[in-house]
């Protein structure tokens, strides 16, 4: 490597980039190429996952045959938005929630579009209120669950099974998964800095390419944790 003195001539731009790429180079022990913003790092390097933390407030999920029993022959579900996975969406439609003490939770959310089972997702709160010993499950394992009485404008449904609260989960993408180095159904834990600083174990993991990275906890952990009022989230393999 020539060495620049103060008799030497003025390096010209070319020679003074080689010198600094050589010196950069043994620094890293590389070959001095150095990424510039070129799109030519590395994507898993480059990438930075989008965490958003959702509450999920209670809701249910409906076949298309029950919701013709609420709402009467033919209905579809209208859109009232979109939700963060675009898959899914609010409907206008809403539902009245009966529990075994006869009491009552109206104005429950129908989200759509329709699915294979009917489920209806309330937090330990709204459990207590409805006399509902809900078991803590994923989404659409409703085998063996406590049912409940749906009311509609058009009619009622009993619904035999498929009232739940559903664990505390982390839907993602691809890349999502292999920032944080984890699988479909596998567990990590969340920190949640906070005036009421918290960590929730155990939130279990949910993969689809079509996904984007999104939490969802219910309405009481999102109280406990002082969700609202947080600083930062943080997503830790477990």
């Amino acid at each position: 490597m020539s060495i620049l003195t103060a008799s030497s001539p003025t390096p010209t731009r070319e020679q003074v980039e080689a010198l600094v790429r050589s010196i950069i180079g043994k620094h890293l022990g590389g070959n001095g190429a150095v990424a510039a913003g070129n799109g030519k790092a590395s994507d898993a390097a480059a990438y930075r996952p989008n965490l958003v933390v959702n509450i999920s407030a209670r809701h249910c999920h409906l076949t298309q045959e029950d919701t013709e029993i609420l709402f009467g022959k033919g209905y579809q579900l209208t859109e009232m938005r979109r939700l963060y996975q675009a898959t899914d969406f609010a409907s206008n439609e809403t539902v009245a929630v009966v529990g075994p003490r006869q009491r009552m939770i109206p104005g429950v959310r129908i989200l759509g579009p329709c699915r294979k089972f009917s489920q209806v997702e309330l937090s330990f709160t709204d459990g207590i209120s409805l006399g509902i010993d809900l078991p803590v499950r994923l989404s659409g394992d409703i085998e063996g669950t406590p049912g409940c009485l749906l009311i509609g404008p058009k009619g009622t449904l009993e619904l035999k099974q498929g009232v739940i609260r559903a664990e505390r989960h982390v839907h993602m993408g691809t890349r999502d998964a292999e920032y944080y180095g984890v699988k479909h159904l596998d567990r990590m834990n969340m920190r949640v800095d906070s005036p009421c600083p918290s960590v929730l174990e155990g939130l279990l993991v949910r993969t689809n390419p079509d996904w984007k990275l999104e939490v969802h906890i219910d309405t009481d952990e999102a109280n406990g944790c002082d969700l609202p009022h947080a600083s930062r989230v943080t997503l830790i393999k477990a």
